[in-house]
């Protein structure tokens, strides 16, 4: 695959424009949010916990709508709202107790009438892309947490998305079953060319994974400056022991700790600011 850097001259997927969000209670969640979302890119929204950023992901995907601001999609043919071109993995897997894997991953298709012989095969595509194809009639009571998550990601990939939101799916797994599920992700990233936005609190994680991350600020939530991680893809232990990891990793902990004390970004640090 092309190196990171080549992602940041892709085309606008996306754009959000003075984008805020105060909830009835009146909590600001989001204040002046700007930044865009580039095709095919993997990017990572970073940020103390409480800053707004599963509340930027809702409001990608038409789930809630932003207080004050836009969310523009240059090409009408992606909007959420007809073409359902957008799929979501929530931090729960959110699967149906007492139906089998194979009937979890069908639902969205099931809800949208495609036809059973579609459905059979996108299913049985969406669980081999994910490596369960051998536990489709299995249930999620028979699975470990990392399956589990599993199943909620061919759900999401079954509908053939054009972007893939991810609100910290792996935040509640061990280490070893996040590593291994950080690199399938790329794994099924890299293969499907769907854009992910990626929500993490995880300073290695948003390394690791991300060609772009956007550092957020406490709440209210902007975007405090953007980083590009320009190592190449396929990325794998060799670059999570990396000098070159490592350095990255400091420069991005130093970012959230400038956002977390509220520092003023100069300059083309706040290069996040601009669609």
């Amino acid at each position: 695959m092309a190196p990171a850097t080549a992602l940041q001259t892709s085309p606008s997927l996306l754009a959000l424009h003075g984008v805020g969000k105060t909830f009835p209670n009146g909590t600001q969640a989001l204040a002046n949010l700007n930044f865009n979302v580039r095709r095919g890119e993997f990017l990572s929204l970073l940020g103390p916990s409480g800053c707004g950023k599963s509340t930027v992901l809702r409001i990608i995907a038409g789930l809630t709508a932003p207080s004050h601001g836009s969310v523009e999609w240059p090409d009408p043919s992606t909007h959420a709202g007809k073409s359902n071109r957008i799929g979501f993995v929530f931090q729960d897997p959110t699967l149906m107790p007492w139906a089998s894997v194979f009937n979890n991953v069908a639902l969205p298709l099931v809800l949208k009438g495609v036809a059973a012989a579609s459905i059979a095969r996108r299913v049985t595509a969406a669980l081999d892309r994910v490596g369960l194809g051998k536990f489709a009639q299995a249930f999620p009571r028979e699975l470990s947490g990392g399956m589990r998550m599993r199943v909620s990601i061919a759900r999401a990939l079954v509908t053939e998305p054009e972007l893939l939101l991810m609100d910290e799916p792996f935040a509640a797994l061990d280490e070893i079953t996040r590593f291994k599920l950080n690199n399938d992700l790329l794994q099924v990233w890299q293969a499907t060319g769907t854009t992910v936005v990626f929500v993490t609190h995880s300073v290695f994680e948003s390394v690791y994974l991300s060609s772009r991350i956007l550092v957020m600020s406490a709440r209210p939530g902007r975007i405090f400056t953007e980083l590009a991680i320009d190592a190449p893809y396929p990325r794998d232990n060799n670059f999570g022991t990396s000098a070159e990891y490592a350095a990255f990793c400091r420069r991005t902990s130093a970012a959230l700790a400038q956002a977390m004390a509220g520092e003023t970004v100069a300059g083309d640090n706040a290069a996040g600011d601009k669609p």
